[in-house]
């Protein structure tokens, strides 16, 4: 199963850039390992996908359809930091990235970072006086439910948590499935 840890966390949160840049995702780990993984979770596909495993002696095992020319991982500062460096980006790469390593045979999920690729960043705004006089009402309620009730600043993160408790949930499920069985046969006397 997956689960979150302050374990290990990752920096920077979020990453906007704009196509065929390139970029860097931090992680940095609080205990000692054999290896750090990589994997991206995408929003408009649903699933997680396995990109890389790097082992401690700097070698990496790449998922499949993953171009090696496109993620590299390199030690950063010490044996317990790492940096996942993604090239020739492209706006399919957009997801979220977390770094993860195996204990017990869980995988423990790094706090994330969000990553947003567009073909052209937006242009910046210069800031406009703010007006003293308030808004009628009418105008907040009519604001607030054009936008729904939750951003997808809050429900990406929270659809991702609630699908790595069900992933979390698969083994204890398959476990008992596979002893309730033979449970009820020995209750039984057979």
């Amino acid at each position: 199963g997956f689960y979150t840890t302050l374990l290990l966390t990752q920096a920077p949160g979020h990453i906007l850039t704009q196509t065929s840049n390139k970029t860097e995702i931090l992680c940095d780990l609080k205990r000692e390992h054999a290896g750090v993984y990589w994997y991206r979770w995408s929003q408009e596909r649903q699933h997680f996908q396995f990109l890389l495993f790097s082992n401690a002696m700097g070698r990496a095992t790449y998922g499949p359809n993953v171009r090696q020319d496109k993620f590299s991982v390199h030690e950063a500062r010490s044996q317990s930091s790492y940096s996942l460096h993604i090239s020739h980006l492209h706006p399919s790469d957009s997801g979220i990235y977390y770094c993860t390593v195996a204990q017990s045979s869980q995988l423990l999920l790094g706090t994330g970072t969000q990553l947003t690729v567009v073909d052209a960043l937006p242009p910046k705004t210069t800031q406009t006086p703010v007006s003293k006089k308030p808004l009628p009402r009418t105008t907040e309620r009519k604001a607030a439910s054009r936008e729904g009730p939750c951003s997808p600043l809050v429900w990406i993160p929270l659809a991702a948590a609630v699908l790595l408790l069900l992933l979390s949930l698969v083994p204890t499920a398959y476990r008992l499935h596979r002893e309730f069985p033979a449970s009820m046969l020995r209750g039984a006397g057979l």
